[in-house]
C-alpha cells in the first residue's frame, strides 16, 4: 500500500491499496488507470470505477473535476507499467527476469528451466498459472498476465526468497502493450509457426511482435536462439543481448549430436564448450528435445554449472503436456496441450513411433481465437492420426457447431472422425471405443481447469474427465464379468 505522493507529485495522502485497469474490479482503495485498449477506452468508466470505490484515477485525457483525485499523464498505456513497478517497489530490478516465447513449447521451456534452476529460488509465471517458493496458484488470468498482475506477482516471488522468475511472453501481451518497459536477463524463443493472426493481420506482424522479446534484452544479457528453426536469422537481428544457440548445427553453443525416443524416456548426446554429455531425460519427444535443449542454454547462460543442472533433469513434469496417465488399463490415454497445426502434427508424429495400434483424437479450437488455422488443424488431426473425434474447447461467443464445421471445412469427405459437441461426451466416446494398445488423446487444454462458454466460464479438467471416464467404463465392464 502506498500514499498517492509517493507515486506522483501530487498533494494528497489518499492511500492505494492496488492498480487496476478494470472499473467492474475496483474496489475500495483502488487506483483507476484509463489505459486504451485494443476496442475499450476505459475513460469512458470513470465515473463507474469511482461508484466502485476508487480513491483516484490515472488520465491521459482532459477531465472535468470528479470527487476523487485525477492524475493526468501524457499516455496511459505507457505509464501503466512505470506506475506499477513503483508502486510494488521495482521486483523486476531484483530478480533475473527470463522470457521465453514461441509459438509451441513456450510452457514446457519455462517450466524446465524452474524445475533446473529449482522451483524454491525460481518463480513461474504462464499457461499453467504460477508457482514460485514451492507454492502453487491458479490465478493468472492470462499466458502473460497484464501489468497490474505482473508486477504483483513479482513481488510476492521476491518476498518468499525468489532470485529468478522465468514467464512465458506470448506475442499478444506485446500486441497489447502489457510488457513495455519490462527488461529481460535472457530471452529465448522455441519456434514461430503462423498463430494468432487473428489478433496480428499477418504473419509479419506476429513475427515482430515474437522479437519484441529479444530487443528488450538488456545488452549485458543473453538472447537464446533456435538455430535449426526456420526464422533464425529473423529472431537473431532484433538481438539486444549476446546471441547464444541450440540444435543440431555444429555451430550450436549447445549442440544436439543425437538423441533416442522411447516409449518413457529419451537419451541425449549434448556438445559444449567441446565436451560431450550423455544424459537422460523424462520427457519425450523430438520437440522435448529441443526444449530441453533452450532450458539448459537459458540456465547455463544465468551462470549455471552443466553438471548440476543434469542432476535436476529427472526432475523435470510438465503438467498436462504430454501426459500420459496412469490408468493400468490395456490402451493409453494421453494428454496434451497442442492446439496448433505444427504442434498437433509433431504430436501425432511421436505417438505413432511408439508400439501402439490406433490413435484416436479428441480435440476442438478455442473461439474468438485464430479461424485462419482451423481448417489446417482439422486436416493436419486427419491426416495424421486413426480417428478424430472433433467437439468444443472455450467456444466463448461462437457456436461449437460453427467452429467445429470449420475444422472439418477441407476433409468433410474423410471417412476417420466424428462429432461430439459436448466435450464431456467426446472424451467419454473415446475412452469406450479404444482397444488393446490404442492410444487416446486429448487435445488443447492440457491441465487447464476452465471452459470458457457464451455466458459463462465453467470447471472443467482433461485430465480429471477422463479419469472419470476410465473409472465409468471399468465398471460398466466389471458388471457384466459379474453378471
Amino acid at each position: 500500500m502506498k500514499k498517492l505522493s509517493e507515486l506522483y507529485d501530487i498533494n494528497s495522502d489518499v492511500e492505494i491499496k492496488a492498480i487496476k485497469i478494470n472499473s467492474k474490479e475496483i474496489e475500495p482503495g483502488d487506483l483507476f488507470v484509463c489505459t486504451m485498449g485494443v476496442t475499450a477506452d476505459r475513460h469512458d468508466f470513470i465515473d463507474q470505477a469511482i461508484e466502485n470505490g476508487a480513491s483516484a484515477i490515472v488520465v491521459s485525457k482532459d477531465i472535468e473535476n470528479k470527487s476523487v483525485p485525477i492524475v493526468k499523464v501524457d499516455n496511459t498505456n505507457d505509464e501503466l507499467s512505470k506506475l506499477c513497478q513503483k508502486f510494488y517497489d521495482y521486483p523486476n530490478r531484483e530478480l533475473k527476469m527470463i522470457g521465453i516465447t514461441g509459438t509451441d513449447g513456450k510452457t514446457s521451456t519455462a517450466t524446465i528451466v524452474q524445475t533446473l534452476i529449482g522451483k524454491d529460488t525460481c518463480g513461474y509465471i504462464g499457461t499453467n498459472g504460477r508457482s514460485w517458493a514451492n507454492k502453487e496458484e491458479d490465478d493468472n488470468p492470462n499466458t502473460t498476465p497484464d501489468e497490474t498482475i505482473l508486477y504483483r506477482f513479482l513481488r510476492e516471488f521476491r518476498n518468499d526468497g525468489c532470485n529468478y522468475a522465468v514467464m512465458e511472453a506470448s506475442s499478444e501481451a506485446y500486441f497489447r502493450k502489457r510488457l513495455n518497459n519490462l527488461e529481460y536477463d535472457v530471452s529465448c524463443y522455441t519456434n514461430v509457426t503462423p498463430e494468432h493472426l487473428n489478433i496480428h493481420g499477418s504473419f509479419e506482424n506476429y513475427l515482430e511482435c515474437k522479437k519484441e522479446v529479444f530487443k528488450n534484452t538488456k545488452k549485458e544479457g543473453y538472447c537464446v536462439l533456435n538455430i535449426d528453426e526456420e526464422y533464425f536469422e529473423d529472431m537473431k537481428s532484433a538481438c539486444n543481448g549476446s546471441v547464444v544457440t541450440y540444435g543440431k548445427n555444429n555451430e550450436a553453443t549447445l549442440q544436439i549430436i543425437e538423441y533416442q525416443v522411447f516409449p518413457n524416456k529419451t537419451l541425449i548426446k549434448w556438445k559444449y564448450n567441446d565436451n560431450y554429455y550423455d544424459i537422460e531425460s523424462p520427457l519425450l519427444g523430438d520437440f522435448n528435445v529441443y526444449n530441453l535443449s533452450a532450458g539448459m542454454l537459458v540456465c547455463l547462460s544465468l551462470g549455471f554449472k552443466i553438471e548440476d543442472l543434469i542432476t535436476n533433469i529427472k526432475n523435470i513434469k510438465v503438467s498436462g503436456r504430454l501426459e500420459l496417465l496412469h490408468t493400468n488399463t490395456p490402451y493409453y490415454v494421453m494428454v496434451d496441450y497442442a492446439h496448433t497445426p505444427n504442434g498437433i502434427k509433431n504430436l501425432l508424429n511421436f505417438v505413432h513411433t511408439l508400439d501402439i495400434n490406433r490413435s484416436i483424437v479428441v480435440i476442438g479450437s478455442a473461439g474468438e481465437r485464430d479461424r485462419i488455422k482451423r481448417p489446417i488443424m482439422g486436416k493436419t488431426v486427419l491426416d495424421n492420426a486413426s480417428y478424430a473425434i472433433f467437439t468444443y474447447e472455450d467456444p466463448r461467443s461462437e457456436e461449437p457447431i460453427d467452429i467445429i464445421n470449420m475444422l472439418i471445412s477441407d476433409v468433410k469427405d474423410y471417412p476417420n472422425y466424428e462429432i461430439e459437441v459436448d466435450r464431456h461426451k467426446a472424451i467419454e466416446k473415446a475412452i469406450n471405443m479404444a482397444q488393446d494398445k490404442d492410444m487416446v488423446l486429448v487435445l488443447g487444454k492440457g491441465n487447464e481447469t476452465y471452459e470458457k462458454l457464451k455466458n459463462e466460464v465453467i470447471y472443467f479438467n482433461d485430465i480429471e474427465e477422463c479419469l472419470k471416464a476410465v473409472e465409468k467404463r471399468n465398471e460398466k465392464e466389471s458388471a457384466l464379468v459379474n453378471e
